[in-house]
């Protein structure tokens, strides 16, 4: 299985993880999927990310990760997985609020955002607790704390996560 991740720091952000630690996330969040996965990451300044969150989703202000699944026509037979869009500031602030290292919280970000390219969701409280109990395993089997201290639905906080 090969997985190609094509991160692009348009912001120029210097405290971004290495592209390397941004790839071994992703890959952890698709292990056991079979074939191939391609994906493009996007990081934003806030500026940016709110005019995506305000385009796409309607909400004012930016947030932390923005997932864009690829709608392929069935005929399209590529490994297009989708878009993420993370926001380099807001990922600094939420990790130094919540207490969290810096790599922690990208790597939250990148599993989460890759997670909902997969078509996890959390819109109700059933899925809302599979995708978080997903994102603890992967997390923690790559040496990270659990993500959550309480469950996904009683969150306070804007953005995607």
């Amino acid at each position: 299985m090969s997985i190609t991740v094509d991160i692009d720091n348009a912001c120029g952000d210097s405290e971004v993880p290495e592209p390397s630690q941004m790839q071994r996330w992703v890959e952890a969040a698709l292990a056991g999927r079979p074939g191939d996965a391609e994906l493009a990451v996007r990081i934003v300044d806030e500026e940016e990310s709110a005019e995506f969150n305000s385009h796409y989703r309607g909400k004012d202000g930016p947030t932390n990760v923005l997932s864009f699944p690829a709608d392929l026509p069935e005929a399209v037979n590529i490994p297009l997985l989708g878009d993420l869009v993370i926001c380099a500031p807001v990922v600094a602030r939420e990790a130094d609020e919540q207490g969290k290292s810096a790599n922690a919280h990208w790597a939250h970000m990148l599993v989460h955002g890759t997670l909902h390219l997969l078509g996890y969701d959390h819109i109700d409280t059933a899925e809302a607790e599979a995708m978080e109990a997903l994102e603890t395993d992967i997390l923690t089997s790559l040496g990270f704390p659990p993500p959550y201290e309480t469950h996904y639905s009683a969150q306070a906080g804007g953005g995607d996560e």
